[in-house]
């Protein structure tokens, strides 16, 4: 009996000190990981301390819109309708003005013009009787939405104006549809359209008045910070591989790799590109300003880094071992810096 009962205790303890242990391994896992978020929410506010600026607009906005959903003489004018001045704070307030402006003009205007087709469509549908109306309805929802969803293949159109079509292809169906059901279709068009156009007009003050951030000045940074990448690998090409020997080409190959991104760098200058054309005049950025040569002096840059790419792969591939023994490869770097 005694054996049994001292048995117990011991499997009693294990068991307690095994949960002890499992617990203490536990919080410390979650220690690690709080603070390894902690780092990482550092590191990205130290790379750019803009976004946390862009997060306090961002939340600032967002207040403001919404004390039309809070007092009851701005409830009482707008009712429920008041919360899309939130979803258009939400979904307009970019990083950027120029995406914040581009965006912002996108909805309102096609919130606008897809409101008034909407009523319009509505007013045609009911003069040819209750049993016409569905029909008609049903066709101009399809007829607008097929036409408006092929326009954005058309690649200027994509670029600047995707968002505002695919806002107008919502916008139109919504009123469309509802109107079948409700005999407040322009109340419900104008009450949606006034709460769009005030919190658009929110996230682009907030955005142009608070610390802003131009796209065109980091676009004129990322296509500068390129053709430096370039430059500093070529010249340490000239400096290296030029006046080195033979037995040097295979040992030395450590460059500056900087120029790889700026072969990836295509969707992000098209982006600020685009953005840029938004922004009214800042700096040294006037209204339309040349930003299509600043995309030709990029796909320029992108195409010397890619035969810097290539010319890196020579350099650094087990080849060269092979043509030092021929006493060649003088003879080719020299040929291939001929060619650039």
């Amino acid at each position: 009996m005694e054996i049994a009962q001292r048995n117990e205790q011991t499997d009693g303890a294990d068991q307690v000190s095994r949960a002890r242990c499992w617990f203490k391994g536990l919080a410390e896992k979650l220690m690690l990981k709080v603070l390894e978020i902690a780092s990482k929410t550092k590191k990205l506010g130290q790379e750019d301390p803009r976004r946390i600026i862009h997060s306090v607009k961002v939340g600032l906005a967002i207040t403001s819109v919404s004390l039309f959903y809070y007092f009851d003489a701005t409830y009482n004018g707008f009712g429920v309708s008041a919360m899309w001045a939130v979803m258009t704070v939400v979904v307009v307030f970019e990083f950027s003005v120029g995406a914040t402006l581009g965006k912002g003009i996108n909805r309102g205007i096609a919130t606008l013009l897809a409101g008034a087709l909407g009523v319009g469509a509505y007013r045609v549908a009911t003069s040819f009787g209750e049993k016409i109306e569905p029909i008609l309805l049903g066709f101009f929802v399809f007829l607008f939405g097929a036409v408006v969803t092929f326009v954005r293949f058309f690649p200027r159109m994509k670029a600047r104006y995707d968002y505002g079509l695919l806002i107008f292809i919502l916008t139109f169906s919504l009123i469309s549809v509802s109107a079948y059901r409700t005999d407040e279709v322009i109340q419900m068009a104008h009450q949606r359209l006034s709460t769009i156009l005030i919190g658009g007009a929110a996230a682009i003050i907030t955005s142009v008045a608070i610390c802003p951030v131009w796209a065109g000045d980091d676009f004129h940074s990322l296509v500068a910070s390129n053709l430096e990448k370039v430059a500093t690998f070529l010249k340490e090409f000239g400096s290296q591989y030029l006046k080195a020997s033979s037995a040097e080409l295979v040992v030395n190959k450590e460059f500056p790799q900087g120029y790889k991104s700026v072969i990836n760098s295509k969707a992000t200058e098209e982006s600020l590109a685009n953005f840029a054309k938004w922004e009214p005049r800042h700096g040294m950025f006037r209204y339309r300003h040349p930003w299509e040569k600043y995309l030709e002096v990029g796909n320029l840059t992108r195409q010397c880094a890619f035969r810097i790419d290539a010319l890196n792969g020579y350099l650094t591939s087990e080849i060269q071992v092979f043509l030092s023994a021929f006493d060649l490869p003088h003879d080719i770097l020299n040929l291939i810096w001929h060619v650039f």
